[in-house]
């Protein structure tokens, strides 16, 4: 017993020791260092370790928000806001780059911790740590710019597949796209052109179950910018679809669409009512449900989607209505929305959810589906109304500070 009871004393005395311990001087420096707020990833944590990342935003000095959005090029515009409050309350900024369509993780996260450095300085030099900071300079500028000699146009291709199977079972999948894109300030032109290929097969009891999926299409977008808050364009579509019971069909569609908000804060916030209207031609594989094997028809569709990112939080909804000029009770309306919202300190609650009233099926196929096509979805379905919907809840507490990487025995 008396040894149990040394052995005790000799640990919680080691214990006490290191808790008494002398700080070092880079844990001294610590307690002087910037807070920051924001979502982010252990790389970032170990290539910028001057800074205190924080838990809860209201302990934060600056909170940075981030936002991305499709580039002209094929690749994605990454945007930062900073955000200083307390002692910092007043200077903000906002940061971008953009990454190319082939670019590597390790490129765009380069340039991530780069871009953050550069927008972190401003609030560093305002530190006690500023004293440690030294700023380099590692590509010297040529004295002529060079010409873009594409013009703006980026061009995209791939080619996706897989096999799959066992011995009762097997699917295969091929997929292609191609695509031409040239955006500026004035305008954007998107073409793009994709084929899809699916076949599954099931032995069931000495029987074969089979089914297969395929489409086309060709869409070709056009946008003229008119000002900050207006835009004008229009779509044009063409393809096939045997999910949708369409041997081809093609469509034309005029737009016009008008931001509340200037487009130049796009990143941050947006309210855009975009309003098309057109002509819709489609020749049917099989004859609907009305008796038709093709259709030439005039629709409109307007859209109306908010976005916005705070410290709050982040809200993204849209509301779509449309409907065919010939009969206005063939109609659909539709609802989609994502919600992520701090609530209190280490409490946040995000859901996402889509629902759809729909009484604009014209392409359904008379006599319904087979008994295959209904178990694999390889042929649409009569229904009013479809929806998904899912939620989380999380909630953490502790010390404020959220520095430390420790990847030993993995994540």
């Amino acid at each position: 017993m008396k040894k149990i009871q040394l052995f005790i004393c000799l640990i919680v005395s080691a214990f006490a020791a290191v808790a008494q311990s002398p700080s070092a001087p880079s844990d001294t420096l610590r307690k002087d260092a910037l807070n920051v707020f924001m979502e982010t990833t252990d790389y970032i944590r170990r290539e910028i370790a001057y800074i205190n990342y924080v838990r809860d935003i209201k302990d934060a000095g600056v909170y940075i928000l981030q936002s991305y959005q499709r580039a002209g090029s094929g690749g994605w515009e990454y945007t930062y806001f900073f955000v200083g409050q307390r002692e910092f309350a007043g200077i903000s900024d906002t940061l971008s780059f953009v990454t190319m369509p082939d670019e590597t993780m390790e490129g765009i996260r380069q340039k991530e911790v780069n871009t953050l450095k550069m927008g972190l300085m401003r609030y560093v030099a305002r530190t006690p740590l500023s004293k440690f900071i030294s700023i380099n300079f590692t590509e010297p500028l040529s004295e002529t710019v060079s010409t873009d000699n594409w013009n703006s146009w980026v061009f995209r291709t791939s080619v996706n597949g897989y096999l799959n199977g066992q011995k009762s079972y097997k699917s295969s999948y091929l997929s292609g796209n191609i695509s031409a894109n040239r955006t500026t300030e004035a305008l954007k032109l998107n073409i793009s052109a994709r084929y899809f290929y699916s076949l599954d097969k099931f032995d069931i009891d000495g029987s074969t179950l089979k089914s297969d999926n395929r489409s086309k299409s060709l869409t070709i977008l056009l946008v003229k910018s008119l000002s900050n808050h207006w835009s004008s364009g229009g779509y044009l579509s063409m393809g096939s679809s045997s999910y949708n019971n369409e041997q081809s069909f093609y469509s034309l569609m005029p737009a016009l669409e008008y931001d509340v908000y200037p487009y130049s804060e796009s990143t941050r916030r947006q309210l855009r009512f975009l309003y098309k209207a057109g002509y819709y031609n489609v020749s049917y594989l099989d004859t609907t449900i009305y008796n038709h094997t093709k259709d030439n028809l005039w629709q409109h569709n307007l859209t109306v989607a908010y976005g916005v990112i705070q410290k709050w939080g982040t809200i993204d909804v849209s509301l779509i209505y449309e409907n065919y000029l010939h009969d206005f009770s063939k109609n659909s309306l539709t609802f989609d929305g994502y919600i992520n919202l701090r609530i209190a300190k280490g409490l946040s609650i995000n859901c996402y959810g889509s629902i759809a009233v729909i009484h604009n099926q014209l392409g359904l196929v008379k006599g319904g589906a087979t008994r295959e096509e209904v178990i694999l979805q390889r042929k649409e379905l009569e229904t009013q109304y479809q929806y998904y919907t899912s939620f989380g809840i999380s909630y953490t507490f502790g010390s404020i500070y959220n520095n430390v990487v420790n990847p030993r025995f993995g994540q």
